[in-house]
């Protein structure tokens, strides 16, 4: 998507080789249009593979992933990374190392939103480690639905994570790739 790629030029602030802030475009403030263009994007990407529910975690997947629920038609389902005194007991839950907060966090999906007769699209922000995004895969199998795929909007290709889904046998596909972030530049793979 080149409409991303020249936002995360003009908007992005390379915090070192490994971090990259995008708060402009996705984690704290949204461009409702971007993001709707996003959805469509992996929609089109998705759309012959019966996805039944759209599933992200919390907080900064959440917008994309209402996006491509939206253009697919089917709800949206998110991972909750706070127990609450209303969740469900039942939930199933996987302690995640988080790369950008520095700490070990849960994430809890009810099991009440997903079943073994549902085709999961799996959406997020940023894959970067990938220890959430592996997190949920494995919640999303133990669960016994189908994992169709994973989008990302950016993949840090230069960090495991992408790679490590890959090898599972999981389809990930990816709006941007970014190859490097060093010395303050973004480099976009081809």
């Amino acid at each position: 998507m080149e409409s991303l790629k020249k936002r995360i030029l003009e908007e992005g602030v390379v915090v070192s080789d490994q971090v990259l802030k995008l708060d402009g475009l996705l984690n704290h403030q949204v461009d409702p249009q971007l993001t709707m263009d996003m959805g469509k994007e992996f929609a089109r990407m998705f759309r012959e593979d019966g996805v039944t529910r759209v599933v992200t975690v919390e907080s900064s997947g959440i917008a994309i992933a209402f996006a491509t629920a939206f253009e697919l038609g089917v709800p949206l389902v998110f991972a909750r990374r706070k127990k609450t005194l209303l969740a469900d007991p039942d939930a199933l839950c996987e302690r995640v190392p988080s790369f950008t907060k520095g700490i070990v966090t849960d994430i809890l999906l009810s099991r009440q939103y997903i079943s073994e007769n549902d085709r999961i699209l799996f959406i997020d922000d940023i894959i970067a480690n990938g220890d959430a995004a592996r997190g949920l895969v494995r919640i999303i199998q133990r669960s016994g639905a189908e994992l169709v795929g994973v989008g990302i909007v950016v993949e840090k290709s230069f960090q495991a994570g992408a790679k490590a889904i890959r090898e599972q046998g999981i389809r990930l596909e990816s709006l941007v790739k970014i190859t490097s972030l060093d010395g303050g530049s973004i480099a976009f793979e081809d």
